[in-house]
């Protein structure tokens, strides 16, 4: 993870003609198969830029299944849910999952309900075929204390009774402080995960994230083994700049040893879903990033 990407989480909590021809199996359900798909952070200018031309050039690489990283005041890069789920099915695509921070902001403590906004979130997610709903991060003042944070995780699993009620699932994403932070002698992570309901609450493991927080993903999938149905599948080096320690580059040149976690969580951490993420390209352009990291995955046999 860079700065840029966390700063844009803490920001944001407020033509091709062939492609479309594709086989009726595409439209099935992606709840329950297993799919390569891409964070559309990665390529976060362009879409900023030119949302269709950029989904175009993805869909022309081969990719069919795309994660959004926004959505605000009830739109996807602009567009409505029906919209946006129009573009991407002229592209031969699908959203299966999306990130939109959960916080202060979506519940009513004192009527211990949702707010409409989360509300809303969980409805256009259903409208655009949504599997999981994932929130990317969690704020420190959610967390600041042991019974802070399983106060929350009680919250998170009525989420997950709230989308299971549109055929969801929400999930939660991870960054670093995870990892880093200890609550009565606990990592956020391992408290996270002991009190949330796996059949509401689904787990996407950044494998690249935790390690500026001294973990490692291998280790992650191992300890838990069944809980990621959901994979951000990233590498990392050392960083040239920035706060912190590692950034992410090309799956494969990087320390994280991204095969051997993946296949792991293929075969034993129940994880059906592999997102690829990079968000610092070393001198190349991010699209030619995405074509070289899709290239390495389908050889990696996913």
């Amino acid at each position: 993870m860079n700065t840029s990407r966390r700063d844009f989480i803490k920001t944001s909590t407020l033509g091709i003609a062939g492609v479309a021809l594709m086989a009726d199996s595409l439209f099935a359900a992606t709840g329950d198969k297993e799919l390569l798909g891409l964070q559309l952070y990665c390529v976060r200018d362009e879409m900023g830029k030119d949302p269709l031309g950029t989904l175009g050039q993805l869909a022309q690489i081969g990719f069919r299944y795309v994660e959004h990283a926004s959505y605000n005041n009830r739109k996807f890069y602009g567009y409505s849910a029906t919209e946006f789920k129009k573009i991407l099915t002229d592209l031969g695509m699908k959203m299966p999952s999306g990130h939109t921070v959960f916080g202060k902001q979506h519940w009513d403590a004192a009527k211990k309900d949702f707010t409409d906004l989360w509300k809303y979130t969980v409805e256009d997610a259903a409208t655009m075929g949504q599997v999981f709903v994932i929130s990317p991060w969690l704020d420190e003042t959610l967390r600041k204390t042991y019974d802070d944070l399983k106060r929350q995780m009680e919250i998170f699993n009525k989420c997950g009774e709230l989308c299971k009620k549109s055929g969801m699932k929400f999930g939660y994403h991870n960054h670093d402080f995870e990892f880093s932070q200890k609550l009565n002698g606990m990592t956020v992570y391992d408290i996270m995960l002991q009190n949330t309901d796996p059949s509401l609450v689904m787990q996407q493991l950044d494998t690249g994230n935790l390690y500026n927080g001294g973990a490692k993903a291998i280790d992650i999938v191992r300890q838990y083994p069944g809980r990621f149905e959901s994979m951000h599948v990233k590498d990392e080096i050392l960083s040239s700049g920035g706060h912190e320690k590692y950034e992410s580059t090309i799956l494969g040149a990087g320390i994280v040893g991204v095969k051997e976690v993946i296949d792991l969580g293929r075969k034993s951490g129940g994880t059906i879903h592999f997102i690829i993420e990079q968000e610092s390209y070393q001198g190349k352009t991010p699209i030619a990033c995405m074509k070289e990291d899709y290239e390495i995955m389908k050889k990696w046999g996913y």
